[in-house]
Parts: C-alpha cells; structure tokens; sequence
C-alpha cells in the first residue's frame, strides 16, 4: 500500500478497542441510520442514499465463519464500494461496506492479482482483509494463495477508465487474525462493484486509506498495511 505512513497515525490513533469474542455480524439490508455517529476522516460518509453502482447492479454475498459468523447479502442500495488498479502485485482492489448503523461495521477488501482494465480472468489469486470497523479486529490472508477467483467479467461503465467488475470465487484456508488469535473463513463469495483504472484510481487512492484509517491503533498501522 502507497501513501505517506505518518500521515494515517493521527487517524489511526483516534480508534482501537480491544480484540472482543467471536461476534455475529450485522448483514441486513437496512437503510442507513442518520443518526449514527461520524466516521473517522478518511473513511467514506455515511449517507441514506448510499449506493455502490449508479446503474443499481452492484452487490456482495459471502458467507462467514470463525471468528465473525454471517451470511452476507448486501445489495446495490445502502452498500458502498470502491475499486481501483493496484501495482504491488499488479491488479486491481475493490472494498465493500455497509451504510453505518449495523450491529459490526464490516469492511471488505479484495485484491486481485494479475487482472487488467477490461480483460476477463479465471483462477486470479485473492487477497482478502476484512476489518470490523472501530475496533482492532483485522483478519487477514496475507497473500493471493488461500483465496481464488474462479470467474471474472468486466464492462464498461460511462466514466472513461471505469468498469463494472464481476467476481465469483472461494477460499480454502481462513484469514487469520493480524494480531491475536482468531480466524476467518469465507468459504464462498461474489461481488460486482467498480474499478477505476485511470491515474486517480492508482495505488493510494480512497480504497487502502479508508481500510487503515478503520484498522485500530496508531500502533498497528504496519500490520494493516501488510494484511492489504
């Protein structure tokens, strides 16, 4: 993950409470509460007309075991989503969330190895994270190699360098708690959300900024950006 380090301390340091017991995540498809309080800077607002494609497509489903136990089905409306290339290894990384007011603020991100702007792929390497967002509970597999894409479909979306990203896919080993003990293991998932190829989509975009401004305290920043 690019970027300037010491810039995300401050945020990072207004956050992170201590690892807490295997939870059941909040997946309902309930509007936003607009009453919910402020997210950190850095981290996208929280809005009632949330939405992750303009042309109302965009979804996530995953199921989840271990340490966080959901089925998650996040539709188009309330989900928002971001995706942008990435250079280290070369592809693209999307993220998923729901509008704020759910029992665990879940964020998603996925890194995908080797895909290129408006190409097809199969049997693409994943990277997965998933962040419980306001606390220091970050699972990760530090790597492509547990997780892998197994059908994947791009088309283009109105913006120039934007497309409309399809995945479907698995993984055979959990991700692992990045500091203290616990496991995830999201046996299956799909997705469809952007990718925005251009030069503001690059590597340090809203996407990594937004997962290590959630990630807990100043003091696991190294950790966060590793699990990215």
């Amino acid at each position: 993950m690019r970027g300037n380090p010491i810039a995300l301390v401050p945020v990072l340091m207004s956050i992170g409470v201590a690892f807490g017991a295997p939870v059941r995540a909040e997946h309902s498809s309930t509007p936003a509460n607009p009453t919910a309080p402020p997210v950190v800077a850095g981290a996208p607002t929280a809005t009632a007309t949330a939405a992750c494609l303009p042309s109302g497509d965009g979804y996530l489903r995953a199921h989840v075991a271990g340490a966080i136990e959901a089925n998650i089905d996040w539709p188009n409306s309330g989900t928002r989503c971001e995706g942008e290339a990435k250079s280290s290894p070369p592809g693209v990384r999307l993220s998923f969330q729901r509008a704020a007011g759910g029992a665990q603020d879940l964020l998603f991100v996925f890194g995908l190895t080797g895909v290129a702007e408006g190409k097809p792929g199969r049997a693409i390497g994943a990277n997965l994270t998933i962040i419980v967002q306001g606390s220091d509970r970050i699972f990760g597999t530090l790597g492509d190699k547990r997780c892998t894409v197994d059908s994947l479909a791009q088309r283009p979306l109105p913006t120039a360098g934007t497309y409309r990203l399809e995945a479907r896919g698995f993984c055979t080993q959990p991700a692992h708690a990045v500091r203290g003990a616990g496991a995830v293991l999201v046996s299956t998932f799909e997705f469809a959300g952007p990718v925005n190829y251009g030069p503001s989509g690059a590597d340090g975009g809203a996407v990594p900024a937004r997962a290590a401004a959630a990630g807990g305290a100043g003091a696991h920043e190294g950790a966060v950006a590793s699990a990215l």
